[in-house]
């Protein structure tokens, strides 16, 4: 097995009714976050919004780690105040600390058209 396929893990996000993201896990930007919410795929959601972040709850609680307060558009992150896994997709910012933990590698643009309510998918390619 290569070093490529442990530390990274590719993605794809199904969002209901306007198409699917794909995305990688990077393990070395929070090892311990990674491993638990790659053991818990497929992970599903109903969408919230803030500013230009798409971010739903996961059943995955974990605290802290290597924790950022600014995120570059395309990060996936996990959110431990709210217990949820965020997508960056325009000039915003975390509302408090997240674990990066990932980023979108294609059709990072579908997520300007996520509503409040839609479903969201996350699963191994």
């Amino acid at each position: 097995m290569s070093n490529e396929s442990i530390s990274r893990i590719p993605i794809k996000i199904l969002v209901e009714g306007i198409g699917e993201a794909e995305g990688e896990f990077i393990r070395y930007l929070a090892p311990r976050t990674v491993d638990i919410i790659v053991r818990k795929l497929p992970l599903e959601g109903r969408a919230a919004i803030w500013k230009e972040e798409v971010y739903f709850e996961i059943p995955v609680k974990i605290g802290e780690e290597k924790a950022k307060s600014n995120v570059e558009t395309g990060t996936i992150a996990y959110w431990p105040m709210g217990n949820a896994l965020c997508i960056f997709y325009g000039e915003s910012q975390p509302y408090s600390p997240v674990n990066i933990v990932g980023k979108i590698t294609k059709n990072l643009e579908i997520f300007r058209n996520v509503k409040i309510g839609t479903k969201i998918r996350v699963e191994k390619l």
